[in-house]
């Protein structure tokens, strides 16, 4: 199979991920060892990957957060009174879904600010 043009087609249908994945099948001896469904869907698959994370990665830009903050770094333990109980049904986004508002009050420096990134 002729790879570059393959590859350039691919590129012409604006599916990269799939060239990207198409290019390390090829190179890796994997190739042969898949069925064409199985490479197929593995194409497939990379794509739509490609295509998530480059939105969310648009999304993440277009919001401008201050801090690179994750639901999962929240460290419970420290002095602040947050229940984790809420803020685990917070971070699942409900209330977005609800079109309800959210805010977040407490003293100076126990990291409100932090904690409206990671739930960003």
């Amino acid at each position: 199979m002729l790879t570059h043009p393959t590859l350039d087609q691919l590129g012409q249908l604006g599916l990269p991920g799939m060239a990207h994945a198409f290019a390390e099948l090829e190179a890796s001896g994997e190739a042969t060892a898949l069925s064409h469904a199985d490479w197929l869907g593995l194409l497939l698959d990379r794509e739509l990957t490609h295509r998530r994370d480059k939105r969310l990665s648009a999304r993440l830009r277009y919001a401008r957060l201050r801090q690179q903050a994750t639901v999962e770094d929240v460290d419970y333990r420290a002095p602040r009174g947050l229940d984790r109980a809420l803020f685990q049904k917070l971070a699942n986004g409900d209330w977005i879904e609800a079109h309800d508002n959210l805010i977040l009050c407490g003293p100076t420096g126990v990291g409100k600010s932090w904690l409206a990134c990671a739930l960003g």
